[in-house]
């Protein structure tokens, strides 16, 4: 397979999420002088001019429209043009760009010849341009995309950890910049699974431990799936500056730690998350793939007047996603990103029913603090002709930054599944794509750990382990010993014996002096194999292979001494 995954069905899940556009053709129209964007919301411009009259509803019930069709908040119109000389003002010189796509996270609506939109606005709602391949949006400070406006006229109500500025009235045109630039069809994106500091302190752990290392990775963009933070919002601001030194467009989804919890209703617990990154569902396409940042975080009131969370999408983003496929073509690939699993997710079953058909699909979490392949198959309600292929990351925080301290002070946050804390890099050519995993601390190669007593009797025989990071139900093992020839290990449904030691260490009355480990976990990529008794005392050389479900193979050895056994 070359390395390369091509295959059926991913799931697509959003709060109300939208798609993006096909690449569009400059067409001529008027241009308005634009003044400076404003405070919080940076692609919103007011040019001289006055709004025009309020457009048909398609029938579509809204919360914060009346009855009679009009929105109480107005309606939010625009230009978006192609900003040529890069200022991000609509210039005489710039060219409208028709047929891109724009939404107030219900409807999406495509711009007209002159590069105009037109859609109603609730009072407390926002409006997005969703990025076509072949363009990019501004960046803003800390390499966040700017293609949002969050109305909000009179802000967020007061909260621990602030929300949205007050916006003010609406304004007269909320224009969206687009530049173009080179989107080649293979590329590169960063995954960050739960980086989730809860401190300055947390913060310089993954300055060092994984940002320093993925500045060396060449990639388009990356994305956090989510609990960028550990429910302090505060660190978001100086964590989002650290990951800015990567020097990429990053994108963010929203996670169950990164809410207001002290909001009195659902509608304002995602207010300082909008503040930093904007809305908490949209997409975007880069070269011929489609992105969708989902929400499916659903909070729900506690007895005791508190949010307790379950995943969920939503009847609102469910419409909504079948408004968005309805315009993307069946043969593109459609990769999206939310936090909770697809699994867990409680109306998955609705969303299999929209994406089942795709040919070419994916979808990636995180939040389970392992990593983990999963193919979505009929046991789980999947109609589709192939499994559905869904990833659950790798998280930077690993087990919440808790085990021994190396020699940087960092700990060494092995996840339950003994798989190293770090991130992934997906690679992908068009409608194929691959994997790899990236153990924090780690050299780039290393994508096992056999594990293995540095002694062994020779007279009976001994079992070894190897945990294939990125491994898979899909993914093959073999070892060799002394350079012999190959034999298959078997995949066992065991917790990692030696991330299983460390726990158990920590349960003595006198534990390592740092933060407890998570409990262990069933590993889903761990083989076993068994050296043969009889093998002659001294020195000897196990080699392991692996190939993975992208066909990429990856080696590793370990040496160990045969002893007599004692009588």
């Amino acid at each position: 397979m070359n390395g390369w995954i091509s295959r059926p069905a991913m799931c697509l899940v959003c709060r109300g999420v939208l798609a993006a556009a096909t690449l569009l053709l400059p067409g001529a129209g008027a241009r308005a002088q634009t003044a400076a964007p404003d405070k919080g919301n940076p692609t919103a411009v007011e040019p001289e001019g006055k709004a025009t009259a309020a457009i048909a509803q398609e029938g579509i019930a809204q919360e914060g429209i009346a009855a009679g069709g009009t929105p109480q908040g107005g309606i939010a119109q625009g230009f978006v043009f192609d900003d040529r000389n890069g200022d991000g003002r609509r210039d005489p010189a710039d060219l409208p760009l028709a047929g891109v796509r724009v939404s107030n996270g219900l409807e999406i609506v495509r711009t007209d010849e002159q590069g105009r939109y037109q859609r109603p606005l609730g009072e407390e709602w926002q409006v997005f341009v969703i990025k076509p391949s072949g363009y990019r949006t501004r960046i803003g400070p800390s390499q966040l995309p700017q293609f949002y406006y969050l109305h909000r006229p009179s802000g967020s109500p007061q909260l621990r950890f602030a929300g949205v500025a007050p916006s003010g009235p609406l304004p007269q045109s909320i224009d969206f910049p687009l530049t173009p630039q080179q989107e080649p069809e293979v590329f590169r994106m960063i995954l960050f699974g739960d980086t989730q500091p809860r401190n300055l302190t947390e913060v310089d752990y993954i300055a060092h431990d994984v940002i320093a290392d993925a500045r060396r990775t060449e990639a388009a963009f990356g994305v956090t799936l989510g609990d960028i933070a550990f429910d302090d919002l505060n660190v978001i601001g100086p964590l989002t500056e650290a990951i800015s030194l990567i020097g990429i467009p990053w994108y963010n989804v929203f996670g169950n730690h990164d809410a207001n919890f002290d909001a009195t209703t659902r509608r304002y617990i995602n207010e300082t998350f909008e503040r930093h990154f904007g809305p908490s569902y949209y997409s975007f396409d880069h070269g011929k793939v489609h992105f969708v940042v989902l929400d499916n975080i659903d909070y729900v009131p506690t007895p005791e007047g508190k949010f307790g969370f379950k995943g969920g999408f939503g009847e609102e983003q469910l419409n909504w996603l079948k408004r968005d496929l309805e315009a993307i073509p069946a043969e593109q690939m459609v990769v999206l990103l939310m936090h909770i699993p697809l699994n867990l997710t409680g109306d998955h079953q609705a969303l299999f029913r929209l994406i089942e058909q795709r040919p070419f699909a994916l979808s990636i979490s995180a939040h389970q603090h392992y990593h983990q392949h999963l193919f979505l198959g009929e046991q789980q309600g999947w109609k589709g002709k192939q499994p559905h292929h869904h990833i659950i990351n790798v998280t930077v925080c690993g087990s919440w930054w808790s085990g021994v301290k190396d020699e940087r002070g960092i700990p060494h946050a092995t996840m339950s599944d003994g798989a190293p804390n770090g991130y992934s890099v997906m690679t992908f050519d068009g409608e194929q794509y691959s994997l790899e995993f990236i153990g924090a601390g780690n050299d780039r190669g290393r994508q096992m750990r056999i594990e293995l007593a540095n002694e062994v009797p020779a007279e009976k025989t001994t079992r070894f382990h190897v945990n294939v990071f990125d491994g898979s139900s899909r993914s093959r093992v073999w070892f060799s010993l002394n350079g012999r020839e190959w034999t298959e290990c078997q995949q066992v449904e065991e917790s990692d014996p030696q991330f299983q030691r460390l726990w158990e260490a920590e349960q003595q009355q006198q534990p390592p002096p740092s933060p407890k480990l998570t409990k262990p976990t069933i590993s889903s990529h761990l083989w076993a194999g068994e050296l043969p008794s009889g093998l002659t005392p001294g020195t000897h050389l196990l080699r392991v292979r692996t190939v993975d479900l992208a066909g990429k193979e990856y080696t590793d050895e370990r040496s160990f001494r045969v002893v007599p056994t004692e009588r």
